[in-house]
C-alpha cells in the first residue's frame, strides 16, 4: 500500500519560539518525529513510504535538510494563508497530500500524520494504530489518546444560564465507576483516504478509532512544557524510548 507520512511544522510560535527545531535533549525537536517516521519505513519495507515536510519556513527546511533531511521531500512550501494561527490542521494535509500525489503520480492509501509537539510516541504505537485502522475498513481513521485525568461525568463542570453542573451526567458515586473518557494527545492521526473522499471537516467522525497509549504524551504548547519534557528525557523518566 501506498503511505503519505506528513510532517507538519509552521515557522511562527508564540508559545514557545522556534519551537519545531528548538533543541530537546540535544536535538532538533522535529527529529524526534522524522526519526519515527523513517523507523516506520524499515519495519513496513512491503509498503511504500514517502515522508514530506509542510513548513512555511526556510530555517525549518534547512535544519531538517542539514540533519535528517536524506529521505524527507523538502520542496513543498506550505501556503501563507495555510500558515497563521488560524489555520485548520486538515487544510494544511489536504494541500500538502494533493501536492504530493500530483508530484509522485499516485494516490495514497493512508495518511499519517505526526505531530512534531507532541513526540512521546513508540514506533510501536503507530504501527498497531495502523493494524487497527487497517483491520477495520469501515473506519475512516484512528488517533492517538491518553485516559482522561478529569471526567466530565463526574469532576468536569460547564455552565448552564447562571449556574454550573457536571458537563455530561450519569449515576456514577465515585469516579472509577465513571465511564472512561479520553483526551487526544495530538501524538498522531491516521487517515483512509476514504476519510478525504467524503469530506469530512474534522478529525473526529461517526468511523474514528482511537489508539490508546498506556504511557504519557502531551502536547508541547508553553515553555514549561518544553522544560518538562527536557527533564523527563535526560534523567529517564519516561517508561518508553524515543
Amino acid at each position: 500500500m501506498d503511505v503519505l507520512i506528513t510532517v507538519c511544522a509552521r515557522g511562527g510560535s508564540k508559545g514557545v519560539p522556534g519551537k519545531n527545531i528548538k533543541e530537546l535533549a540535544g536535538k532538533p525537536l522535529i527529529n524526534y518525529t522524522i526519526d519515527v517516521a523513517k523507523k516506520l519505513i524499515k519495519r513496513r519495507s512491503e509498503d511504500i513510504i514517502d515522508i514530506v515536510l509542510s513548513t512555511d519556513s526556510e530555517e525549518i527546511r534547512k535544519v531538517v535538510r542539514n540533519t535528517e533531511g536524506e529521505g524527507v521531500f523538502l520542496d513543498y512550501k506550505r501556503p501563507q494563508e495555510l500558515a497563521t494561527d488560524e489555520s485548520g490542521k486538515l487544510d494544511v494535509i489536504i494541500d500538502v497530500k494533493k501536492y504530493m500525489e500530483e508530484n509522485r503520480n499516485k494516490k495514497y492509501d493512508y495518511i499519517l500524520d505526526l505531530d512534531v509537539s507532541s513526540p512521546l510516541r513508540t514506533i510501536e504505537d503507530v504501527e498497531y494504530a495502523f493494524q487497527e485502522l487497517i483491520s477495520d475498513k469501515e473506519a475512516y481513521n484512528i488517533f492517538s489518546v491518553n485516559t482522561a485525568h478529569k471526567n466530565p461525568y463526574f469532576n468536569m463542570v460547564e455552565k448552564y444560564g447562571k449556574y454550573y453542573n457536571l458537563c455530561k451526567k450519569g449515576n456514577f458515586l465515585t469516579r472509577q465507576s465513571a465511564t472512561e473518557v479520553y483526551e487526544m494527545n495530538a501524538s498522531f492521526y491516521i487517515y483512509r483516504d476514504s476519510f478525504f473522499n467524503e469530506g469530512n471537516n474534522s478529525a473526529i467522525t461517526e468511523k474514528s478509532l482511537i489508539y490508546k497509549m498506556d504511557h504519557m504524551c502531551f502536547d508541547i504548547d508553553s515553555p514549561i512544557d518544553f522544560e518538562f519534557m527536557e527533564y523527563l528525557i535526560t534523567n529517564n523518566k519516561l517508561s518508553i524510548n524515543i
